[in-house]
């Protein structure tokens, strides 16, 4: 079974922050590069940010970078997005992907992507 779960999504106030976790059911996540993708209101899914499989690299959005933290814990089977600074336009339902490779976030929903999650769903209000 290829399956992924995002959990760790709610609702937060502006600047507020929130742990995203992305857990496998039937693979273990250090063979892939995982990616956190986000699909807000009536917009295209977009890349977030990317982990490599060795975990040495990552990537992040534009929109993103300096807010944003992916980190892979081997041990626990897991990728984790910290995201802090939360922002309004960051309101939308995070997926994260199994993926070949990280490539950049503009081009990663070209690559191969193995299996999804079904999304968690962050509001950022106040």
């Amino acid at each position: 079974q290829l399956q992924l779960v995002e959990s760790g999504g709610g609702l937060v106030q502006p600047g507020g922050s929130l742990r995203l976790s992305c857990a496998p059911s039937g693979f273990r996540l250090d063979y892939f590069a995982i990616g956190w993708f986000r699909q807000a209101p009536g917009k295209e899914r977009e890349g977030v940010s990317c982990i490599g499989s060795s975990s040495n690299y990552t990537n992040y959005a534009d929109s993103v970078k300096g807010r944003f933290t992916i980190s892979r814990d081997i041990a626990k089977n897991a990728v984790y997005l910290q995201m802090n600074s939360l922002r309004p336009e960051d309101t939308a339902v995070y997926y994260c992907a199994a993926m070949s490779s990280c490539g950049t976030t503009a081009t990663a929903l070209k690559s191969n992507i193995y299996s999804w999650g079904k999304g968690t769903l962050v509001t950022v209000s106040s």
